[in-house]
């Protein structure tokens, strides 16, 4: 535990560093992956609960050793829209009297769909929720023997400042105490681990928007808040002891931090695919611009294209250049 305790990450300046060399911890000479967990390799079977596959009940390098693609988002619908969109962009084409299928139905929790060499998980919602299913992802990915993976959340998000339909690609992470990292009790004590994103792929997502985007594509720090309402100084919820102006100087001072856009599982999710060697990337888009209002209204909301373009292209340049 030791080890987590001082991989503390406080100042930007602090996380511009890229993921350039494997580190052995968490990479075999191979490229597959290698987990910072000794104990996993003695037990006879490693059960994935949350998403209804095993060790020894599933032939998992069959299943998922050719996985080059992690995408995932919150809800079970949108993964599965996104499997059908991948499997068109691809040109995947699945046997004569079959469909796709949710791989973790029956574990009732998360949805995974596997277009080829891209795997599209539900997450849920939350913190706690995104933490349980990075564990079992990239336990599967060790399991699998599956070489150097991308792991890409695209995802919903208010932006602050920015109009409903900005795509905003997440080159920080920090919580809402200002901390660029990830804090879990652990044994009774809090470990704190370093919430970073892979700048190489920031770039090259940045690099696919053009000027004739029919939206905006910027590139910022993303604020991961613990609650929807007070978390996120809302004053539409159940409770709130602070004002309408405690509440737009909140927001003002994040603007001028340089924040974005602010959701909810951008520190697990960078800072446990840090932790594993994993690339990672955040791709989100706005509904409403938080400096403006706090409620969604319940109509068709911005069009999740704008983030399957941007993904579909980061797609495609990572597969011809396999990011060496």
């Amino acid at each position: 535990m030791s080890e987590g305790k001082v991989s503390m990450c406080e100042k930007k300046n602090d996380c511009e560093e890229e993921q350039s060399v494997a580190d052995p911890d968490t990479r075999y000479p191979d490229g597959t992956v290698k987990l910072r967990n000794p104990h996993i390799e003695l037990m006879d079977q490693d059960i994935l609960y949350h998403i209804a596959l095993g060790s020894e009940s599933h032939d998992l390098v069959e299943m998922f050793g050719d996985v080059k693609f992690v995408c995932m988002g919150g809800t079970p619908n949108r993964m599965k829209n996104f499997a059908h969109f991948i499997m068109e962009e691809i040109g995947y084409k699945l046997p004569t009297g079959t469909d796709l299928m949710d791989i973790s139905q029956y574990s009732y929790r998360y949805s995974m769909y596997k277009v080829g060499p891209v795997i599209a998980v539900s997450h849920g919602m939350g913190v706690p929720s995104i933490g349980i299913l990075l564990h079992e992802m990239i336990k599967l990915m060790y399991h699998a023997k599956a070489q150097d993976p991308v792991f890409i959340r695209i995802g919903t998000c208010g932006g602050l400042g920015l109009e409903p339909g900005t795509v905003v690609i997440s080159d920080q992470a920090v919580d809402g105490l200002g901390n660029y990292s990830y804090s879990v009790p652990i044994l009774g004590e809090v470990v704190k681990r370093p919430a970073k994103l892979d700048k190489k792929i920031v770039r090259e997502l940045k690099a696919l928007s053009s000027v004739d985007d029919p939206y905006e594509t910027v590139v910022g720090t993303t604020m991961c808040a613990e609650d929807f309402y007070e978390g996120q100084g809302r004053i539409d919820g159940a409770f709130c002891d602070y004002t309408e102006v405690d509440k737009q100087n909140y927001l003002e001072k994040l603007v001028k931090q340089g924040v974005k856009n602010i959701e909810m599982e951008a520190t697990p999710f960078a800072a446990l695919t840090h932790h594993a060697g994993i690339k990672a990337a955040i791709v989100c888009v706005t509904l409403l611009n938080r400096l403006k209002g706090d409620q969604v209204r319940i109509t068709k909301k911005p069009s999740h294209n704008q983030i399957n373009k941007e993904t579909k292209k980061l797609y495609r340049r990572i597969h011809l250049n396999n990011l060496k």
